[in-house]
């Protein structure tokens, strides 16, 4: 089942995707809110009311009207936090090795995450930056998963059934910023709260059952092999596989919890992809070829994600129209 948020006139309102056509929920079943918010506080109940209005609709047996002129949103557009973890072993690897510094053997003990800003949540369609993220702005493909449940001390082999669905993630980053305000061993900040791109759609766990795979030797949770791509301008500059996240989510979900309450809405990446950013493909050419030609988004740069199970992420960037710069304030 595939869960969207859409807009129509201005209003916000909660759909399912079926067969090439959007659905208003609430139509269907005056039990299910009009919003994505409202609907995963209410967990497993109406999970199972959106389940059988999709069958419905499936099989004909619910003559639903479609939505015709609509805004596709992110599908949790008001998300109650944001974390992204830093799950896959092999960007993290490469990373430090295009920098000439070792493998840090804490990666292997726990898994980490950082908070991202929750109000600079997007979905398809144009993503407008200030000039200062154009000096190295950057793309991560990732997978993204939202929790419809309260929960606190969590353990791993429990974790997965907090999970609503997953999403297709963007971690936009602004390089340059990053990596200046992480000299001071805190953040990223502004480097990264400015966009964080999910969606088409929130597919629930039920769909990738057919994708199912053992997770890495030595970890608890559910993995899926679902092929990561990303092109930007039509050419491919990414690709990897989900089933090579060495941290499960429902790792993630155990730290996350300790101490913690997780709450219905939460997102939470994965990380970036082997290959999942030009920040790891740049550093990676210029280690082989000091002449390797980089690359970094531009203004008007197209990019689109795809993965398997989880459809296509499209985006463009766009440059706002402003002399202010923050890079320029630096003393």
């Amino acid at each position: 089942m595939k869960l969207v948020s859409y807009k129509t006139e201005d209003r916000e309102h909660l759909g399912i995707f079926v067969n090439g056509h959007i659905y208003n929920l609430h139509s269907c079943d005056k039990l299910i809110p009009d919003n994505m918010n409202a609907f995963l506080q209410e967990g497993d109940e109406l999970m199972e009311h959106a389940q059988r209005v999709h069958q419905s609709i499936s099989n004909g047996k619910l003559d639903a009207r479609e939505e015709l002129f609509f805004e596709l949103m992110a599908p949790v557009p008001h998300p109650a936090s944001c974390r992204d973890g830093y799950a896959f072993r092999q960007h993290v690897e490469t990373a430090r090795r295009n920098r000439k510094v070792p493998m840090i053997p804490e990666f292997d003990q726990y898994p980490v995450f950082y908070f991202t800003n929750h109000n600079a949540i997007q979905g398809p369609g144009e993503i407008a930056c200030m000039p200062d993220h154009f000096d190295k702005l950057d793309f991560e493909l990732e997978v993204a998963i939202v929790i419809n449940k309260k929960g606190r001390n969590i353990k791993a082999a429990e974790a997965d059934s907090y999970i609503a669905g997953y999403m297709i993630m963007n971690d936009m980053s602004a390089r340059t910023l990053q990596m200046d305000e992480m000299l001071l061993n805190l953040g990223p900040a502004k480097g990264k709260d400015f966009s964080t791109v999910i969606g088409p759609w929130l597919v629930t766990v039920d769909e990738l059952e057919p994708y199912k795979v053992a997770a890495q030797p030595g970890h608890t949770g559910n993995a899926y092999n679902l092929q990561m791509n990303c092109r930007v301008n039509g050419n491919q500059v990414s690709a990897g596989n989900f089933a090579d996240m060495n941290w499960t989510f429902a790792e993630i979900i155990e730290r996350c919890s300790y101490g913690c309450d997780i709450l219905p809405g939460d997102v939470i990446g994965s990380g970036t992809v082997g290959t999942g950013c030009f920040l790891e493909l740049n550093g990676t050419g210029l280690l082989n070829d000091p002449n390797y030609p980089v690359q970094w988004l531009q203004s008007g740069d197209l990019i689109e994600m795809d993965v398997t199970g989880l459809g296509m992420l499209g985006n463009v960037i766009t440059k706002v129209d402003s002399d202010w710069s923050i890079l320029g304030k630096k003393k």
